[in-house]
């Protein structure tokens, strides 16, 4: 009987640590795109650390503006929010770990939330360039079609508006990140700060199923998107040059913040394929510097520019600063 458990326990404990190392099998990718992160670590988070926090709190202020204040509950107005809304969530898929990257000895992020990272980062980005196509859709509306704009541009249009813009793109780039997740890797080093297409080149082969859909991602979510935005400012400006100086300048006055954001954001995503593409054809310090302006740039600039150039906007924030500096 004695001999029988020994042989029982004996075959158990085999088991429990036969499959132990498979269940514990964590993939790690190792980011080697930061430059010379041990002597300049602490230099580097408190620039990110800082950059982080003015993000989350410029965008937060126009944010909360725009929800407080009645008069700004306008198409334009819920679209300028919500696309800053999408720039502080951009953010934070970005800076957290970019933040403990820096005060860690490795920096390392495990295969599956590096997919994940990256299915965040270009749904969020794609987003973006929908919710600007919006923007430009509702200027579109308000000058071309002054009339009808109440009717056309109702609460129920402007929110399916906003679902369709994180919706589409959320549904569209799920279909690589899973299907990455069952390829074979025979690279573990990512030439990148975060998790981007760069892993495309960690892979011992690229689905062809799933790089022709990749070109469709990019037909259906960038390409015609940008179209639809060229052909709706022509228009734009086309009708604001055969009318008079009220148009004209209504014109100049809501739509040159959409352009500027538009221009912002067109630089900043042709930076990130830049990157991708002459990864081995540029130094490591340029493609450490360019990164850092992608992740900064566009979610610090749309606050400045929709807070400064749009009246009704700057209004509230002169009076809240005012009334700060009084108190």
């Amino acid at each position: 009987m004695c001999s029988t458990l020994k042989l029982l326990a004996c075959l158990t404990f085999s088991f429990l640590f036969s499959t132990l190392p498979t269940e514990m099998n964590v993939t790690y990718i190792t980011l080697d795109g930061h430059v010379e992160v041990e002597k300049y670590r602490y230099v580097y988070f408190v620039l990110m650390f800082t950059g982080y926090v003015l993000i989350l709190s410029s965008n937060s202020t126009v944010f909360c503006l725009i929800v407080i204040h009645r008069n700004l509950h306008e198409p334009m107005y819920v679209f300028i929010a919500a696309l800053l809304m999408n720039s502080m969530l951009f953010s934070t898929v970005v800076y957290p770990k970019l933040l403990i990257d820096f005060l860690s000895e490795k920096q390392i992020i495990t295969f599956p939330l590096c997919l994940f990272q990256g299915f965040l980062f270009y749904s969020l980005s794609v987003s973006e360039f929908l919710l600007l196509a919006a923007m430009s859709y509702d200027r579109y509306v308000s000058i071309c079609k002054p009339l009808q704009y109440p009717t056309i541009m109702r609460k129920t249009k402007v929110t399916v508006f906003l679902v369709l813009s994180w919706l589409l793109p959320a549904c569209h780039i799920v279909v690589p990140a899973v299907g990455f997740a069952h390829l074979k890797l025979c690279s573990f080093t990512l030439k990148g700060i975060y998790c981007n297409t760069s892993v495309n080149y960690n892979f011992c082969v690229i689905s062809r199923a799933l790089y022709v859909y990749g070109l469709v991602v990019l037909f259906n979510l960038s390409l015609l998107p940008m179209v639809f935005i060229l052909f709706t400012y022509t228009m734009i400006i086309i009708v604001a040059c055969r009318s008079g100086g009220d148009v004209r300048r209504k014109a100049a006055q809501t739509c040159l913040p959409h352009l500027l954001v538009l221009l912002n954001y067109s630089c900043l995503l042709t930076y990130d394929v830049i990157i991708v593409r002459l990864k081995s054809d540029i130094s490591k310090t340029v493609s450490f510097v360019m990164t850092l302006q992608i992740i900064m740039y566009s979610p610090l600039f749309n606050p400045i520019i929709y807070g400064l150039k749009m009246k009704e906007i700057y209004k509230h924030l002169k009076r809240l600063f005012c009334h700060a500096r009084g108190k």
